[in-house]
């Protein structure tokens, strides 16, 4: 009998290790699951410097945006990689210099660019993190290829939402070249609403969807890119190439102020989705804008305007959240860049990066987190006949035929040209822009 009792005990062995090693197993990927923060970005389109109320504007109202700011980190010296939508985009997807994937414009509505897009050879973020086990989603704008064979979808994101060129009409769906510009994932299917809206909407149902993660959302907003047209203003571009009535110049003011309302208030109900399912403390937030204002918006104290290296077409603002390991109410004033954001969402996640692929960004994860100072580099920018090089509070700028230099922590409007007073930091700044290049 006892013999009997112990064949059996010997012969359920097996099966109870194996039940007990599958146990440990969903049990430890369980935990590495609940590691893994979700990452939330926003990018608001053409949005300047001083377009916010965080950041003094007056003017426009954008409660929801403050309170990220508040509750987290604000950055002051935050610069797109670009002074316009594609390169800045192709920057921030890549980790990497736009330079490096060859886009340094803006993919055309019409003629052979449009034809082209973001080489798929190109690593993005989100092939990382899905890697890593991350459900991905991007809605709003793509600008990095109009065909289907440069889709979102072929680039790392599940899911797709939104339109492929720079910019359409709000309410038609309607791009500059008179296409009808709205997919789902590899096809066109026409969406009635908002376009703010809509993005709002599809960014609250994946993450109630995707509620038990990880999940990386990139929330590629439109405004207050024109054309400028707010929830109730009639359609502007129709069907058939006809035109509708323009706004005028007034009806474009209050347009744009009620285009950055609106995605504020959408980003209100991205935050409030996230507090309501409980994973405030589980989930990283940024917001930034892809360049400076065009020419209704506010450049706060800077000079110039999207497409121009002068300041104000490149330093944005930008506010980090992360309830728990960002400290509320902090400001950072350490010159970073959109091509940084790569390494930071892959070292938040635990992420490893491919073999052989090296960036241009940093991990920012220290400077938020720690207040840690980054190791001083030089940063570069190049867009048409301009160029631009930073180091520390020095700028090297070519415009227009002439090379000045400014010194930011004295002149940040760029007025005060140094060039002839200190030689030895112009010759410096050429040197190593000449070694970039």
């Amino acid at each position: 009998m006892k013999n009997n009792l112990k064949k059996t005990a010997l012969a359920a062995l097996p099966a109870v290790l194996a039940a007990t090693l599958l146990q440990t197993a969903a049990a430890a990927a369980e935990s590495q699951k609940a590691a893994r923060p979700n990452i939330i970005l926003i990018m608001a389109d053409d949005l300047g410097y001083g377009d916010i109320s965080c950041y003094g504007s007056a003017k426009i109202k954008t409660p929801h945006i403050d309170a990220l700011a508040k509750s987290g980190m604000k950055f002051t010296d935050f610069h797109s990689n670009g002074p316009v939508c594609s390169p800045t985009r192709a920057a921030l997807l890549t980790g990497r210099y736009q330079q490096r994937s060859g886009i340094e414009a803006v993919f055309p509505t019409t003629g052979p660019g449009r034809q082209t897009g973001l080489a798929l050879e190109q690593k993005t973020f989100a092939e990382v993190l899905k890697k890593h086990g991350y459900a991905t989603a991007l809605f709003g704008k793509w600008h990095l290829g109009h065909n289907v064979e440069f889709s979102p979808v072929r680039q790392g994101f599940d899911e797709f939402r939104g339109f492929t060129g720079g910019n359409v009409d709000y309410h038609s769906h309607i791009d500059g070249a008179g296409f009808h510009d709205w997919w789902k994932n590899l096809e066109k299917v026409p969406e009635e609403g908002y376009a703010t809206d809509l993005i709002t909407a599809h960014g609250v149902d994946f993450i109630e969807r995707r509620k038990d993660g990880p999940f990386c959302l990139y929330l590629a907003h439109f405004a207050p890119h024109s054309p400028y047209q707010g929830r109730k203003d009639p359609a502007l571009r129709l069907p058939g190439g006809k035109r509708g009535k323009s706004l005028g110049r007034a009806g474009n003011i209050r347009a744009y102020r009620e285009m950055v309302e609106a995605m504020d208030a959408g980003i209100g109900r991205i935050v409030e989705t996230v507090k309501k399912l409980g994973l405030e403390r589980k989930t990283f937030i940024f917001f930034c804008s892809d360049n400076g204002p065009g020419k209704k918006g506010s450049k706060g104290a800077l000079s110039g305007f999207k497409g121009s290296l002068l300041e104000g077409g490149h330093r944005v603002p930008a506010v980090a959240c992360w309830p728990g390991r960002i400290s509320p109410g902090t400001t950072t004033e350490q010159t970073v860049m959109g091509m940084d954001l790569f390494p930071t969402v892959a070292s938040i996640a635990g992420a490893k990066l491919p073999d052989g692929l090296k960036l241009d960004g940093v991990d920012l994860l220290a400077v938020m987190t720690e207040d840690k100072k980054l190791l001083q580099r030089t940063l570069f920018w190049r867009f048409e006949d301009e160029k631009a090089v930073r180091k520390g509070p020095w700028k090297l700028l070519v415009r227009e035929n002439k090379t000045t230099l400014y010194n930011l922590d004295e002149d940040l409007g760029e007025k005060n040209d140094l060039a002839r007073t200190n030689p030895t930091m112009l010759k410096r700044l050429n040197d190593e822009l000449a070694v970039w290049e």
